[in-house]
């Protein structure tokens, strides 16, 4: 059996905001989220590095930000492997395919992935991707851009 995952990020990966604006925002998601009886749990996390937030199952593939090409799973693997080794000090990276100078964070990912030393996630939201506007609302409480992970594992 699967389980399915809202996770909200700030969209940069080293930002954390104080306890109370994670306590705003939070509380905006739960707003979000469907009433239920014994519904999904929600937890907030601050990392001491940054973490990988993958979208599990539900990543396709990944793409070149610079050219566009397809990236391997395995090349990916390995730059993520790397940056983790060193204590994810960056996540600068050059796709093979043409060398842009570029960030594992900025990679185009289907689906949304990212990497974050604080999170906001919800087992089983039991609803689709937050709209724009839903967003702008958690950033707003949160006091710093975000974007969202939808993952499956």
């Amino acid at each position: 059996m699967s389980d399915d995952y809202l996770t909200v990020i700030p969209t940069d990966p080293w930002w954390q905001p104080a306890e109370e604006a994670a306590e705003r925002a939070a509380a905006v998601v739960a707003a979000l989220l469907p009433d239920r009886d014994g519904g999904g749990e929600q937890e907030v996390t601050w990392h001491d590095t940054v973490e990988v937030v993958t979208c599990g199952q539900n990543l396709e593939r990944i793409r070149c930000p610079g050219c566009g090409a397809d990236l391997s799973m395995r090349w990916w693997g390995r730059e993520v492997t790397l940056r983790q080794e060193e204590g994810f000090t960056t996540l600068g990276t050059a796709p093979p395919c043409c060398g842009v100078e570029t960030s594992l964070n900025d990679l185009v990912y289907d689906w949304p992935c990212g990497f974050a030393r604080f999170e906001i996630d919800v087992l089983c939201p039991e609803r689709g991707p937050l709209s724009a506007r839903e967003l702008a609302r958690v950033a707003e409480a949160l006091g710093h851009p975000v974007r969202q992970i939808l993952s499956r594992f």
